[in-house]
């Protein structure tokens, strides 16, 4: 099942978790890329320095301040884009920045696109996992309920494995200054795919 409008619909936080476990779907002309989400950060208005929207709209934040349920893409460091979910009601600039994937499906595509064979680093990070799942600026502020890019529960793929709460550890955001100390890191314990492993 796709995610529905009323998954986004909560708070950043909750949204941040609960995003752990289930499938981001993008389906090109040149097949389709799948991969099971591992790493998420949160991005709140008020109090955290660190998100986009925390001085208020501008032309690049307007997506976040948009419905929810929809994609945040930007280009950082004249480098690489960055996708992000965007969470909490219409006119609260808040968002969940996707940090890592575990690759599931259309691995060959990307590695293609990564150029790279090694499995764990195909998707481990915010740049390399839009690199490869041929993710672009075109894609912000697409809906993530329909069209080329969705987000699925596990059981769309025929599969049971949600994640519990024990599985889930909440760090200090990594990659940035602002705010750095907050504990807005969510990954799967341990889990080989992240962007930096985490233990117990």
């Amino acid at each position: 099942m796709i995610l529905p409008l009323l998954f986004y619909e909560r708070d950043t936080v909750t949204v941040a978790r609960a995003l752990l476990g289930m499938r981001l779907v993008h389906a090109t002309p040149g097949g389709r890329t799948v991969g099971r989400i591992v790493e998420t950060e949160a991005y709140l208005f008020n109090g955290d320095p660190a998100c986009h929207a925390h001085k208020g709209k501008t032309k690049r934040n307007a997506v976040m301040f948009g419905p929810p349920g929809h994609a945040y893409i930007y280009f950082v460091y004249g480098m690489y884009y960055c996708f992000n979910v965007v969470t909490a009601p219409e006119g609260i600039g808040e968002a969940v920045l996707v940090r890592a994937l575990e690759p599931l499906e259309g691995i060959p595509l990307m590695e293609k696109r990564r150029h790279t064979r090694a499995l764990h680093n195909l998707c481990s990070g915010p740049g390399k996992l839009v690199q490869a799942m041929g993710m672009s600026g075109e894609l912000n502020g697409c809906p993530l309920y329909r069209g080329p890019l969705t987000i699925h529960a596990p059981d769309s793929f025929g599969l049971e494995s949600t994640v519990q709460e024990a599985e889930i550890i909440a760090t200090p955001r990594i990659g940035i200054t602002k705010a750095a100390d907050l504990p807005l890191r969510f990954c799967l314990k341990g889990n080989q795919f992240a962007s930096r492993r985490t233990h117990p």
